[in-house]
């Protein structure tokens, strides 16, 4: 019951914050939702730059926007990789509601754009895009929930609501565990190249689930830096989800697949470079 209600009162602490965070998301995709996309279509060469800046804004959506982008050969597979690499999905706005330090937060952030644009570019030397016929990309959009048009309050109250539940489930197991089990339990997760080889595998599920789980291991001291990134780096929110159901190329999709899971563990394992 202890665990239990402390567990409570730390998330009701969570919740404002949650809501003002995501308020100023859903206003900043409205504002710059479709000026992003014209210029992700204009990109070119210049795609996987362009694509890790933008899929470094908190939009929702985003990467499901590129997914269709992509099969619809408006963009390149190099963009593709460099828009998932950078995007946070919901790690961002927790890191923000648990007070970390904005140059902590800065660094990680810049750090997944950085990557974006150094993988996004490799894959684009070895990998062209050919044209195709055009598809409803908006059609998708809205099938994977962008909630467009919706205004912001509703999309803010439904994403505080999920991501609180979501949470509170995810800190009351770690709470538990910390309470039950040694805590060295969870340390294999730490262990070098095996921490960040299962952390890639956590950050491939397709929904905002993946990031919140490694957002809270992180925050909670039971993985490091390295471990972190290289989930975040792989994960892409429904990005993955969307390209397998709309791209019918499935040889293709799994290799996509493969070098975005090959780029998020070689950038996670790299970072320790940049963060002491």
């Amino acid at each position: 019951m202890d665990i239990l209600i402390d567990t409570i009162i730390d998330n009701l602490k969570l919740i404002p914050f949650l809501f003002i965070t995501y308020l100023c998301m859903e206003y900043l995709e409205h504002k710059t939702s479709d000026k992003t996309q014209v210029l992700i279509k204009k990109a070119g060469f210049s795609g996987p730059l362009i694509g890790s800046l933008l899929g470094a804004l908190p939009q929702c959506g985003f990467s499901v926007v590129a997914s269709n982008f992509y099969t619809a050969r408006i963009i390149g597979m190099g963009t593709l990789i460099a828009i998932y690499l950078s995007t946070s999905d919901e790690m961002l706005p927790i890191l923000i509601s648990s007070a970390v330090s904005p140059y902590l937060i800065a660094g990680i952030i810049g750090y997944k754009i950085l990557c974006g644009i150094i993988f996004g570019y490799a894959v684009y030397g070895v990998e062209r895009a050919k044209p195709r016929p055009l598809i409803d990309i908006e059609r998708f959009c809205k099938e994977e929930n962008c909630h467009c048009g919706h205004g912001i309050l509703k999309p803010a109250v439904r994403h505080t609501i999920e991501i609180s539940l979501f949470i509170f489930i995810v800190t009351l197991f770690f709470n538990i565990a910390l309470a039950y089990f040694d805590i060295h339990s969870f340390r294999f997760l730490q262990i070098p190249l095996l921490g960040e080889l299962i952390s890639g595998i956590i950050g491939l599920l397709p929904n905002c689930s993946a990031s919140v789980i490694l957002t809270q291991l992180y925050l909670e001291d039971y993985i490091n830096i390295s471990t972190l990134l290289s989930g975040s780096l792989v994960n892409g929110g429904v990005g993955l989800l969307v390209l397998f159901r709309v791209n019918k190329n499935w040889q293709e999709n799994l290799k996509i697949l493969g070098i975005l899971y090959g780029c998020g563990i070689l950038g996670g394992l790299i970072s320790c470079l940049f963060f002491l």
